[in-house]
């Protein structure tokens, strides 16, 4: 019976990258470019930043590939760790950049807008277009943007997001509820109808 190899995993390929084989880049870079790209992006907004910041992510990498450590976390959170790094630094080259702050109440906040039983941001997100939900995942500020395009939109665990933002996994969980609450008020908000003008007129009319 004839097997079917199994593609390299990230170590061995790691391993190849160092020793110089330029094929075991090129493989590295298919496999883990998309993702990298999608959260630049997501986090920015921008695709030139996007393309920019992936390739300096992988200039990193084929330069330093010695420097990942396998036991601080995966593959996919170093390089999005290093992506989050060159995608902060060029919003704030572009004036772009919004500060990080606690706010809207603080993390903890968002116990009163959801609840363990539901799951309000996913039945807001299925009626909404992808190109909204865009939009509300940018106006986030970044303290929360991250956690959620990490958490929500690549699906990574909380151990993996922790080591890509440097922070205790205690601290994810809190952002990312915060994070979510926050999303959930600015989908609810685009949901709302605006008062027609005619029906602002006529209230004045009788104001």
């Amino acid at each position: 019976m004839m097997t079917i190899p199994s593609s390299p995993s990230d170590s061995e390929l790691l391993r190849r990258i160092e020793a110089g084989e330029e094929d075991a880049f090129v493989a590295l870079y298919r496999q883990r470019s998309g993702g990298v790209y999608r959260f630049a992006l997501q986090m920015s907004g921008s695709e030139s930043i996007a393309e920019d910041v992936t390739q300096e992510v992988f200039m990193v990498l084929m330069r330093d590939a010695g420097k990942f450590d396998p036991t601080r976390g995966s593959l996919a959170a170093y390089l999005y760790g290093i992506a989050r790094n060159h995608v902060l630094r060029m919003l704030a080259r572009d004036r772009a950049f919004v500060p990080f702050a606690e706010e809207d109440g603080g993390e903890n906040s968002a116990h009163e807008l959801i609840t363990a039983q539901d799951d309000p941001l996913g039945d807001l997100t299925r009626r909404e277009t992808i190109e909204r939900v865009r939009d509300a995942v940018l106006a986030l500020p970044p303290h929360y943007r991250e956690v959620v395009v990490l958490c929500e939109m690549h699906e990574m665990n909380y151990a993996d997001a922790a080591a890509t933002l440097n922070c205790a996994v205690g601290t994810i969980r809190s952002r990312l509820h915060r994070g979510r609450a926050m999303l959930i008020e600015k989908l609810r908000a685009r949901e709302e109808p605006k008062p027609d003008a005619r029906e602002i007129k006529t209230a004045r009319c009788f104001a």
